[in-house]
């Protein structure tokens, strides 16, 4: 099962309801794929804080990206966050301004934004073929770094860097976490360890396991039928064969979960494993020097 099929496990809107969709600000509405929302959805307000949109310059486009942080603070222990196939929608930048609450400058990019607009899309297919199939993890790892660049000199600190991600960009934090020495810590909700590969994704997270630069911390479900748990144990082997960060790196699977077991927007919402897996995130980044 791929990725786009993992973060497909939502109710899919029928095309016509596309003129009642309004796309503002990045992270200022739902993704249509998604509607309607759950009644557990989070909403995290911004007082106190300093959040909004930014437009990022990148090869070719103007990427937006989502941010969250302190008012009037500098110096801040900063966290990427990477969207699900459905892109910087509310959810993720709800997850930003939580972050910023803790103390974070915490910055999510629209890494789909040159192949389009992912919230606009009605169907999963379609996200999946117009979007995600268009969008290199090359390319990703680019943007991601002019990301920390941009936020290294907006309020943020490089040198205490970490990255999360969910579902899509669960597998996207793997591979950060591999690409950039600067990563202190990386958590990884729930993404893809093993698939198939192509030109545009040429490895996968068990290619990379051993070869990490800050511990990583895997929060999994046992019921995802997408990601078996024989595929969390065969990256839990690679780990601890694989350098200092990867030994130091833990995957821990909620039995009574399934996928996107955090998004607090869907059915698939677990409340306990949720706050669970929020705690153990928050402690993850604390002791690998990032907060």
């Amino acid at each position: 099962m791929s990725q786009a099929d993992l973060d497909s496990l939502v109710p899919e809107v029928a095309p016509r309801n596309r003129r009642d969709f309004l796309k503002t600000a990045v992270g200022s509405a739902f993704a249509l794929a998604v509607l309607p929302v759950a009644a557990e959805t989070i909403t995290t307000d911004t007082q106190g804080l300093d959040a909004g949109e930014h437009l990022l310059d990148v090869p070719g486009i103007k990427m937006p990206v989502y941010y969250a942080k302190p008012a009037g603070k500098t110096h801040l222990p900063t966290i990427v966050v990477v969207s699900e196939i459905f892109g910087v929608h509310q959810h993720i930048a709800d997850i930003c301004r939580r972050f910023a609450k803790l103390g974070y400058l915490a910055v999510a990019p629209e890494l789909f934004a040159r192949a389009g607009d992912p919230q606009s899309l009605g169907t999963i297919a379609e996200i999946q073929s117009q979007i995600v199939a268009k969008t290199p993890d090359q390319q990703v790892m680019s943007d991601i770094d002019a990301t920390v660049k941009w936020a290294a000199a907006n309020g943020g600190d490089d040198n205490r860097l970490g990255i999360t991600g969910f579902c899509w960009g669960g597998r996207v934090a793997w591979l950060y976490d591999a690409h950039n020495p600067k990563v202190k810590a990386a958590v990884a909700w729930y993404g893809r360890i093993v698939g198939d590969k192509s030109e545009n994704f040429p490895r996968n997270p068990i290619d990379i396991a051993g070869k990490l630069h800050g511990p990583l911390l895997g929060l999994y479900g046992g019921k995802d039928t997408g990601i078996p748990v024989a595929s969390v144990e065969q990256a839990r082997e690679a780990l601890a064969k694989g350098d200092a960060a990867s030994k130091a790196s833990e995957l821990k699977v909620f039995p009574n979960s399934g996928h996107a077991f955090f998004a607090d927007y869907r059915a698939s919402y677990v409340e306990a494993d949720a706050k669970q897996g929020w705690a153990l995130a928050q402690d993850w980044f604390r002791k690998h020097g990032v907060a």
